[in-house]
Protein backbone atom coordinates (compact mmCIF):
# COMPACT_ATOMS: atom_id res chain seq x y z
CA UNK A 1 0.00 0.00 0.00
CA UNK A 2 2.65 2.52 0.27
CA UNK A 3 4.57 1.47 -2.56
CA UNK A 4 1.19 2.62 -4.64
CA UNK A 5 0.96 5.89 -2.91
CA UNK A 6 4.74 6.82 -3.28
CA UNK A 7 3.87 6.34 -7.43
CA UNK A 8 0.76 7.80 -7.21
CA UNK A 9 2.65 11.21 -6.34
CA UNK A 10 5.84 10.12 -7.88
CA UNK A 11 4.00 10.31 -11.48
CA UNK A 12 2.43 13.53 -11.52
CA UNK A 13 5.61 15.34 -10.54
CA UNK A 14 7.29 13.89 -13.00
CA UNK A 15 4.37 15.25 -15.53
CA UNK A 16 5.35 18.55 -14.16
CA UNK A 17 8.91 18.64 -14.71
CA UNK A 18 8.41 17.41 -18.65
CA UNK A 19 5.86 19.81 -18.85
CA UNK A 20 8.24 22.71 -17.66
CA UNK A 21 11.24 21.70 -19.41
CA UNK A 22 8.77 21.50 -23.16
CA UNK A 23 7.66 25.18 -22.20
CA UNK A 24 11.35 26.46 -21.84
CA UNK A 25 12.44 25.30 -25.25
CA UNK A 26 9.27 26.22 -26.99
CA UNK A 27 10.13 29.30 -25.82
CA UNK A 28 13.90 29.90 -26.47
CA UNK A 29 12.90 28.38 -30.15
CA UNK A 30 10.15 30.94 -30.74
CA UNK A 31 13.04 33.58 -29.44
CA UNK A 32 15.22 32.15 -31.78
CA UNK A 33 13.34 32.28 -35.02
CA UNK A 34 12.49 35.98 -34.03
CA UNK A 35 15.22 37.17 -33.89
CA UNK A 36 16.76 35.57 -36.75
CA UNK A 37 15.48 35.86 -40.70
CA UNK A 38 13.87 32.87 -42.16
CA UNK A 39 15.55 30.54 -43.36
CA UNK A 40 13.36 29.87 -46.38
CA UNK A 41 14.64 33.02 -47.72
CA UNK A 42 17.09 35.39 -47.36
CA UNK A 43 15.57 37.78 -49.32
CA UNK A 44 12.71 38.34 -47.17
CA UNK A 45 14.89 38.82 -44.31
CA UNK A 46 16.97 41.86 -46.00
CA UNK A 47 13.13 43.41 -47.04
CA UNK A 48 11.94 43.23 -43.33
CA UNK A 49 15.21 44.39 -42.39
CA UNK A 50 14.65 47.76 -44.68
CA UNK A 51 11.46 47.95 -43.91
CA UNK A 52 12.58 48.33 -40.22
CA UNK A 53 15.27 50.89 -41.20
CA UNK A 54 12.89 52.99 -43.66
CA UNK A 55 10.60 54.69 -41.22
CA UNK A 56 13.97 55.51 -39.38
CA UNK A 57 14.54 57.41 -42.07
CA UNK A 58 11.50 59.14 -42.87
CA UNK A 59 10.82 60.24 -39.46
CA UNK A 60 14.08 62.01 -38.91
CA UNK A 61 13.23 63.45 -42.34
CA UNK A 62 9.77 64.10 -40.99
CA UNK A 63 11.27 65.92 -37.73
CA UNK A 64 13.85 68.18 -39.45
CA UNK A 65 11.30 69.35 -42.45
CA UNK A 66 8.33 70.16 -38.62
CA UNK A 67 12.02 71.87 -37.23
CA UNK A 68 12.33 73.58 -40.34
CA UNK A 69 8.68 74.31 -40.79
CA UNK A 70 8.47 76.05 -37.25
CA UNK A 71 11.83 78.05 -38.03
CA UNK A 72 10.35 79.88 -40.94
CA UNK A 73 6.61 80.10 -40.22
CA UNK A 74 6.49 82.85 -37.45
CA UNK A 75 3.19 83.43 -34.69
CA UNK A 76 -0.01 84.87 -37.07
CA UNK A 77 -2.19 87.51 -36.04
CA UNK A 78 -4.03 86.80 -39.31
CA UNK A 79 -3.99 84.58 -42.25
CA UNK A 80 -5.30 84.84 -45.49
CA UNK A 81 -6.29 81.96 -47.74
CA UNK A 82 -4.99 82.90 -51.90
CA UNK A 83 -7.12 82.36 -54.70
CA UNK A 84 -3.93 80.27 -56.16
CA UNK A 85 -3.75 78.00 -53.33
CA UNK A 86 -1.30 80.17 -50.96
CA UNK A 87 -1.20 81.26 -46.97
CA UNK A 88 -0.26 84.64 -46.60
CA UNK A 89 0.54 85.05 -42.61
CA UNK A 90 0.32 88.71 -40.84
CA UNK A 91 2.68 88.23 -38.47
CA UNK A 92 3.87 90.75 -36.14
CA UNK A 93 6.67 92.93 -37.43
CA UNK A 94 9.08 92.36 -34.81
CA UNK A 95 8.30 88.52 -35.04
CA UNK A 96 9.40 87.92 -38.92
CA UNK A 97 12.28 86.03 -39.34
CA UNK A 98 14.94 88.73 -40.02
CA UNK A 99 14.90 89.29 -36.01
CA UNK A 100 16.07 86.04 -35.30
CA UNK A 101 19.36 87.49 -36.35
CA UNK A 102 21.74 88.84 -33.26
CA UNK A 103 22.44 91.97 -34.62
CA UNK A 104 18.59 92.89 -35.55
CA UNK A 105 17.43 91.52 -31.61
CA UNK A 106 15.09 94.79 -29.88
CA UNK A 107 15.85 96.84 -33.20
CA UNK A 108 12.47 99.10 -34.02
CA UNK A 109 10.80 100.04 -37.33
CA UNK A 110 12.55 102.33 -39.20
CA UNK A 111 10.91 105.01 -41.72
CA UNK A 112 12.22 104.83 -45.30
CA UNK A 113 15.14 106.93 -46.07
CA UNK A 114 14.81 110.11 -48.25
CA UNK A 115 14.12 108.59 -52.03
CA UNK A 116 17.43 109.24 -54.54
CA UNK A 117 17.15 112.58 -56.10
CA UNK A 118 15.09 113.61 -59.73
CA UNK A 119 13.11 110.02 -58.91
CA UNK A 120 9.87 110.08 -60.96
CA UNK A 121 7.24 108.19 -61.78
CA UNK A 122 7.71 107.19 -65.33
CA UNK A 123 5.11 105.98 -67.67
CA UNK A 124 4.25 102.36 -68.84
CA UNK A 125 4.32 101.86 -72.70
CA UNK A 126 5.42 105.21 -73.98
CA UNK A 127 2.00 106.38 -73.05
CA UNK A 128 0.51 103.42 -75.05
CA UNK A 129 -2.73 102.12 -72.97
CA UNK A 130 -1.65 98.84 -73.96
CA UNK A 131 0.39 98.78 -70.84
CA UNK A 132 0.39 99.38 -67.62
CA UNK A 133 1.97 99.14 -64.04
CA UNK A 134 0.75 96.34 -61.61
CA UNK A 135 1.49 96.32 -58.13
CA UNK A 136 -1.22 93.33 -57.76
CA UNK A 137 -0.74 90.27 -56.47
CA UNK A 138 -2.62 86.70 -56.17
CA UNK A 139 -4.00 87.04 -52.83
CA UNK A 140 -5.24 90.68 -52.67
CA UNK A 141 -8.13 89.08 -54.94
CA UNK A 142 -10.05 88.19 -51.48
CA UNK A 143 -9.60 91.50 -50.45
CA UNK A 144 -8.51 91.51 -47.03
CA UNK A 145 -5.52 92.88 -46.10
CA UNK A 146 -3.26 92.32 -42.99
CA UNK A 147 -3.38 94.72 -40.08
CA UNK A 148 -1.21 97.55 -39.17
CA UNK A 149 1.91 96.53 -37.26
CA UNK A 150 2.29 93.38 -39.20
CA UNK A 151 3.82 92.35 -42.42
CA UNK A 152 2.63 89.99 -45.02
CA UNK A 153 4.37 86.81 -45.27
CA UNK A 154 3.80 83.71 -47.93
CA UNK A 155 3.83 80.49 -45.07
CA UNK A 156 6.23 77.76 -46.31
CA UNK A 157 4.26 74.37 -46.60
CA UNK A 158 5.55 71.08 -45.96
CA UNK A 159 4.81 70.41 -49.44
CA UNK A 160 7.16 73.39 -50.42
CA UNK A 161 10.35 71.48 -48.29
CA UNK A 162 9.12 68.24 -50.03
CA UNK A 163 9.58 69.47 -53.47
CA UNK A 164 12.97 70.93 -52.59
CA UNK A 165 16.57 68.96 -54.11
CA UNK A 166 18.50 69.66 -50.64
CA UNK A 167 16.69 70.32 -47.07
CA UNK A 168 19.69 71.91 -45.81
CA UNK A 169 20.15 74.54 -48.85
CA UNK A 170 16.37 75.27 -48.80
CA UNK A 171 15.27 78.58 -50.29
CA UNK A 172 18.83 78.79 -51.73
CA UNK A 173 20.65 79.17 -55.00
CA UNK A 174 23.29 76.59 -56.17
CA UNK A 175 26.51 76.79 -54.94
CA UNK A 176 28.37 76.72 -58.07
CA UNK A 177 26.20 79.77 -59.51
CA UNK A 178 27.86 82.19 -61.42
CA UNK A 179 26.29 85.72 -62.31
CA UNK A 180 27.62 87.07 -65.95
CA UNK A 181 29.75 86.32 -68.39
CA UNK A 182 32.42 83.85 -67.04
CA UNK A 183 28.83 81.94 -65.45
CA UNK A 184 27.98 79.88 -68.65
CA UNK A 185 29.34 76.12 -67.84
CA UNK A 186 27.14 76.37 -64.01
CA UNK A 187 24.09 75.83 -65.98
CA UNK A 188 22.76 79.33 -65.36
CA UNK A 189 22.39 81.74 -68.92
CA UNK A 190 21.63 85.04 -69.06
CA UNK A 191 20.76 88.05 -71.31
CA UNK A 192 21.58 90.84 -69.86
CA UNK A 193 22.48 94.71 -69.37
CA UNK A 194 25.06 96.11 -67.06
CA UNK A 195 27.16 98.87 -65.73
CA UNK A 196 30.42 98.38 -64.45
CA UNK A 197 32.46 101.65 -64.47
CA UNK A 198 31.42 103.70 -61.61
CA UNK A 199 30.38 102.95 -58.30
CA UNK A 200 26.80 102.81 -57.60
CA UNK A 201 24.31 102.72 -54.66
CA UNK A 202 21.40 102.09 -56.18
CA UNK A 203 19.61 100.68 -59.37
CA UNK A 204 15.62 101.48 -60.70
CA UNK A 205 14.37 100.07 -63.62
CA UNK A 206 10.58 98.75 -64.81
CA UNK A 207 10.45 94.94 -66.17
CA UNK A 208 7.31 93.76 -68.36
CA UNK A 209 6.04 90.24 -66.13
CA UNK A 210 4.89 87.13 -68.41
CA UNK A 211 4.67 83.50 -67.31
CA UNK A 212 7.46 81.59 -69.15
CA UNK A 213 7.39 77.91 -70.04
CA UNK A 214 9.42 75.59 -67.86
CA UNK A 215 10.83 72.37 -69.65
CA UNK A 216 12.45 70.88 -66.10
CA UNK A 217 10.75 70.90 -62.72
CA UNK A 218 14.20 71.85 -61.55
CA UNK A 219 14.82 74.99 -63.64
CA UNK A 220 13.99 78.25 -62.97
CA UNK A 221 13.09 81.34 -65.25
CA UNK A 222 13.34 84.78 -64.00
CA UNK A 223 13.93 88.75 -64.82
CA UNK A 224 15.49 91.00 -62.40
CA UNK A 225 17.70 93.32 -60.98
CA UNK A 226 21.20 92.57 -59.53
CA UNK A 227 23.07 95.16 -57.29
CA UNK A 228 26.51 93.86 -57.09
CA UNK A 229 30.10 94.03 -55.08
CA UNK A 230 33.04 92.17 -54.51
CA UNK A 231 34.80 89.93 -57.12
CA UNK A 232 33.61 87.07 -58.94
CA UNK A 233 35.39 84.51 -56.25
CA UNK A 234 33.90 83.38 -52.81
CA UNK A 235 33.37 86.98 -51.84
CA UNK A 236 30.90 88.06 -54.23
CA UNK A 237 27.88 90.21 -52.76
CA UNK A 238 24.92 90.37 -54.42
CA UNK A 239 20.93 92.23 -53.75
CA UNK A 240 18.47 90.67 -56.40
CA UNK A 241 15.15 91.35 -56.86
CA UNK A 242 12.31 90.86 -59.58
CA UNK A 243 10.08 88.18 -60.61
CA UNK A 244 10.47 84.48 -60.86
CA UNK A 245 8.93 81.02 -62.01
CA UNK A 246 9.93 78.14 -60.22
CA UNK A 247 7.82 75.08 -59.53
CA UNK A 248 10.53 73.51 -57.74
CA UNK A 249 10.35 76.67 -54.98
CA UNK A 250 6.52 77.68 -55.15
CA UNK A 251 5.10 74.72 -56.73
CA UNK A 252 3.53 76.19 -59.87
CA UNK A 253 4.16 77.92 -63.11
CA UNK A 254 3.37 81.75 -61.58
CA UNK A 255 5.44 84.59 -61.48
CA UNK A 256 6.14 85.58 -58.42
CA UNK A 257 7.91 88.88 -56.95
CA UNK A 258 10.94 87.46 -55.36
CA UNK A 259 14.10 89.29 -53.32
CA UNK A 260 17.28 87.27 -52.81
CA UNK A 261 20.84 88.24 -51.15
CA UNK A 262 24.22 86.70 -50.99
CA UNK A 263 27.54 87.99 -49.30
CA UNK A 264 29.76 84.28 -50.47
CA UNK A 265 28.68 84.21 -54.36
CA UNK A 266 26.02 81.77 -53.14
CA UNK A 267 27.85 79.78 -50.67
CA UNK A 268 26.61 79.15 -47.17
CA UNK A 269 24.96 83.11 -47.16
CA UNK A 270 21.74 84.37 -48.07
CA UNK A 271 18.53 83.06 -49.28
CA UNK A 272 15.38 83.92 -51.63
CA UNK A 273 12.62 86.15 -49.91
CA UNK A 274 12.11 85.52 -46.17
CA UNK A 275 13.80 81.61 -45.74
CA UNK A 276 16.44 82.90 -43.76
CA UNK A 277 17.00 86.01 -40.86
CA UNK A 278 18.18 88.61 -43.66
CA UNK A 279 15.80 91.03 -45.56
CA UNK A 280 13.62 93.29 -43.21
CA UNK A 281 10.10 93.08 -44.58
CA UNK A 282 8.09 97.16 -43.44
CA UNK A 283 4.81 96.57 -45.78
CA UNK A 284 1.74 94.55 -44.55
CA UNK A 285 0.47 95.43 -48.57
CA UNK A 286 3.03 92.75 -50.35
CA UNK A 287 4.07 89.27 -49.85
CA UNK A 288 7.56 88.42 -51.18
CA UNK A 289 6.99 85.07 -52.81
CA UNK A 290 3.48 86.08 -53.77
CA UNK A 291 2.43 85.24 -57.50
CA UNK A 292 1.83 88.89 -59.64
CA UNK A 293 -1.40 89.21 -61.27
CA UNK A 294 -2.12 90.32 -64.22
CA UNK A 295 0.66 88.95 -66.69
CA UNK A 296 1.59 90.36 -69.85
CA UNK A 297 -0.38 88.98 -73.05
CA UNK A 298 1.48 87.96 -76.44
CA UNK A 299 0.40 90.89 -79.14
CA UNK A 300 -2.06 92.10 -76.08
CA UNK A 301 -1.75 94.15 -72.99
CA UNK A 302 1.56 94.29 -70.98
CA UNK A 303 2.20 94.36 -67.64
CA UNK A 304 5.36 95.83 -65.93
CA UNK A 305 6.48 96.69 -62.38
CA UNK A 306 8.92 98.74 -61.57
CA UNK A 307 11.81 98.04 -59.03
CA UNK A 308 14.50 100.29 -57.26
CA UNK A 309 16.72 99.56 -54.78
CA UNK A 310 18.91 102.35 -53.35
CA UNK A 311 21.19 103.01 -50.31
CA UNK A 312 20.28 105.08 -47.31
CA UNK A 313 22.68 107.50 -47.33
CA UNK A 314 22.57 107.86 -42.88
CA UNK A 315 22.69 104.02 -42.11
CA UNK A 316 24.04 102.44 -44.89
CA UNK A 317 20.87 99.69 -45.13
CA UNK A 318 19.66 99.04 -49.27
CA UNK A 319 16.20 100.10 -49.62
CA UNK A 320 14.08 97.93 -51.89
CA UNK A 321 10.75 99.88 -53.26
CA UNK A 322 7.89 98.08 -55.83
CA UNK A 323 5.74 100.22 -58.03
CA UNK A 324 5.51 103.97 -57.84
CA UNK A 325 5.69 104.40 -53.91
CA UNK A 326 5.27 100.97 -52.05
CA UNK A 327 8.34 100.59 -50.09
CA UNK A 328 8.71 96.49 -49.25
CA UNK A 329 11.88 96.94 -46.91
CA UNK A 330 15.40 96.65 -46.83
CA UNK A 331 18.75 94.54 -46.43
CA UNK A 332 20.47 95.84 -43.28
CA UNK A 333 24.06 96.91 -43.86
CA UNK A 334 25.47 94.50 -40.92
CA UNK A 335 24.72 91.67 -43.59
CA UNK A 336 27.34 92.84 -46.06
CA UNK A 337 31.44 92.84 -46.69
CA UNK A 338 32.08 95.11 -49.71
CA UNK A 339 27.73 96.45 -50.27
CA UNK A 340 28.13 98.06 -46.59
CA UNK A 341 29.80 100.74 -49.29
CA UNK A 342 29.11 100.36 -52.32
CA UNK A 343 28.48 98.04 -55.78
CA UNK A 344 31.21 98.31 -58.57
CA UNK A 345 28.36 96.44 -60.81
CA UNK A 346 24.33 96.51 -61.20
CA UNK A 347 22.55 94.54 -64.06
CA UNK A 348 19.27 94.32 -65.05
CA UNK A 349 17.77 91.38 -67.37
CA UNK A 350 17.09 87.61 -67.76
CA UNK A 351 18.24 84.18 -65.99
CA UNK A 352 17.64 80.70 -66.84
CA UNK A 353 19.01 76.69 -65.59
CA UNK A 354 19.53 74.99 -67.85
CA UNK A 355 20.20 71.32 -66.82
CA UNK A 356 20.27 69.81 -69.83
CA UNK A 357 17.22 67.33 -69.83
CA UNK A 358 17.78 64.25 -72.21
CA UNK A 359 21.12 65.59 -73.24
CA UNK A 360 20.37 68.63 -75.66
CA UNK A 361 19.15 72.24 -74.38
CA UNK A 362 16.25 73.05 -72.15
CA UNK A 363 13.10 74.28 -73.59
CA UNK A 364 12.87 76.15 -70.67
CA UNK A 365 11.30 79.73 -71.44
CA UNK A 366 13.08 83.61 -70.99
CA UNK A 367 10.96 86.06 -70.81
CA UNK A 368 7.88 85.66 -72.91
CA UNK A 369 9.59 82.91 -74.63
CA UNK A 370 10.33 84.94 -78.18
CA UNK A 371 13.27 86.60 -79.09
CA UNK A 372 13.94 90.28 -78.80
CA UNK A 373 13.53 91.09 -82.52
CA UNK A 374 9.84 90.73 -82.19
CA UNK A 375 9.43 94.01 -80.39
CA UNK A 376 6.71 95.70 -77.97
CA UNK A 377 3.79 93.50 -77.37
CA UNK A 378 5.24 90.28 -78.08
CA UNK A 379 8.86 90.52 -76.50
CA UNK A 380 10.04 91.00 -72.68
CA UNK A 381 11.64 94.47 -71.85
CA UNK A 382 13.68 96.34 -69.56
CA UNK A 383 12.88 100.03 -69.75
CA UNK A 384 14.17 103.26 -67.54
CA UNK A 385 16.95 102.04 -67.06
CA UNK A 386 18.64 103.84 -64.03
CA UNK A 387 21.27 103.76 -61.21
CA UNK A 388 21.97 106.07 -57.90
CA UNK A 389 25.37 108.25 -57.65
CA UNK A 390 27.11 108.87 -54.99
CA UNK A 391 25.47 112.07 -54.05
CA UNK A 392 22.24 109.93 -54.24
CA UNK A 393 20.88 111.12 -57.72
CA UNK A 394 18.86 108.98 -59.96
CA UNK A 395 20.47 109.13 -63.20
CA UNK A 396 20.32 107.27 -66.58
CA UNK A 397 22.36 104.27 -67.06
CA UNK A 398 25.32 104.96 -69.42
CA UNK A 399 28.00 102.85 -71.08
CA UNK A 400 24.93 100.09 -71.17
CA UNK A 401 27.16 96.92 -72.19
CA UNK A 402 24.75 94.30 -73.41
CA UNK A 403 25.25 90.34 -73.11
CA UNK A 404 23.81 86.99 -74.09
CA UNK A 405 25.41 84.09 -73.31
CA UNK A 406 23.81 82.04 -76.04
CA UNK A 407 22.01 84.46 -78.01
CA UNK A 408 20.63 81.60 -80.45
CA UNK A 409 18.58 80.25 -77.19
CA UNK A 410 18.18 83.88 -75.66
CA UNK A 411 18.83 87.32 -77.07
CA UNK A 412 19.05 91.41 -76.42
CA UNK A 413 18.34 93.98 -78.10
CA UNK A 414 18.84 97.78 -76.70
CA UNK A 415 17.83 101.52 -77.61
CA UNK A 416 17.24 104.59 -76.50
CA UNK A 417 13.79 106.78 -76.90
CA UNK A 418 12.23 110.02 -74.64
CA UNK A 419 9.41 107.55 -72.96
CA UNK A 420 12.23 104.56 -72.35
CA UNK A 421 15.18 106.83 -71.51
CA UNK A 422 17.72 103.74 -72.25
CA UNK A 423 15.59 99.90 -72.58
CA UNK A 424 16.44 96.48 -73.90
CA UNK A 425 14.30 93.84 -75.17
CA UNK A 426 15.77 89.84 -74.17
CA UNK A 427 14.91 86.56 -73.84
CA UNK A 428 13.73 83.41 -76.04
CA UNK A 429 12.22 79.73 -76.54
CA UNK A 430 15.49 78.05 -75.48
CA UNK A 431 15.83 74.82 -77.54
CA UNK A 432 15.39 74.88 -80.81
CA UNK A 433 17.16 74.68 -84.33
CA UNK A 434 19.79 77.79 -83.49
CA UNK A 435 20.14 76.19 -79.82
CA UNK A 436 19.96 72.46 -79.88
Amino acid sequence: MASARSSFYFVPLLVLLLLSLYSSASAAAAASSSSKPSSRSGTAGNATDTARLRPGKELLKYRRIRALLKKLNKPSLKTIQSPDGDLIDCVPFHLQPAFDHPEFKGQKLLDPPERPKNYTVTAAGGGSNRAGEVVAQAWHATGEECPEGTVAIRRTTEKDLLRASSLRRYGRKPASRGVRRDSTSSGHEHAVGYVNSEKYYGAKASVNVWSPRIGDPSEFSLSQIWVISGSFGNDLNTIEAGWQVSPELYGDSNPRFFTYWTTDAYQETGCYNHNCRGFVQTTNKIAIGAAITPESVYNGRQFDITLMLWKDPKHGHWWLQLGSGLVVGYWPSYLFTHLARHANMVQFGGEVVNTRPAGSHTATQMGSGHFPSEGFDHAAYFRNLQVVDWDNNLIPAVNLKLLADHPGCYGIQGGSNGYWGSYFYYGGPGRNVKCP
